[in-house]
């Protein structure tokens, strides 16, 4: 059995940070690919960033490009989303998920290829 856990959501002024953690506990035998998603009120839910299997290589939503930041720390079983300069229309639930399957490609963040995900950690963003 998997875990994820997320934490470190909050509200917060436009132009202010906040860091998600998300902590993968369980049976893990290799390196998963790693994402981070949300769910704004009303909309459907999107890919914001992901980590692929061995951290080289990271994606980054064009609506997060340049303010987000998506890393790992291996020993941890942890992966952080650094959010900076954050808007109101960043408000929503964000969830971490898990690619223990192997299925994700690098620079791709289709919902479908986690099989494992958090309860989520909602940020909400005051204009």
């Amino acid at each position: 059995q998997v875990h994820l856990v997320e934490s470190g959501g909050g509200s917060v002024q436009t132009g202010e940070s906040l860091r998600l953690s998300c902590v993968v506990s369980g049976s893990i035998y290799n390196r998963p690919s790693m994402g981070w998603f949300r769910r704004p009120p009303g909309k459907e839910p999107e890919g914001v960033a992901g980590i692929y299997r061995y951290g080289i290589t990271t994606y980054y939503a064009d609506s997060v490009s340049g303010r987000f930041n998506i890393s790992q720390d291996n020993a941890e079983n942890t992966v952080y989303l650094q959010m900076n300069s954050l808007r109101p229309d960043d408000t929503a639930m964000y969830y971490c998920a898990a690619d223990l399957a192997n299925l994700v490609k690098p620079g791709t963040l289709y919902p479908y290829d986690f099989g494992y995900w958090g309860q989520g950690t909602q940020v909400t963003v005051a204009s």
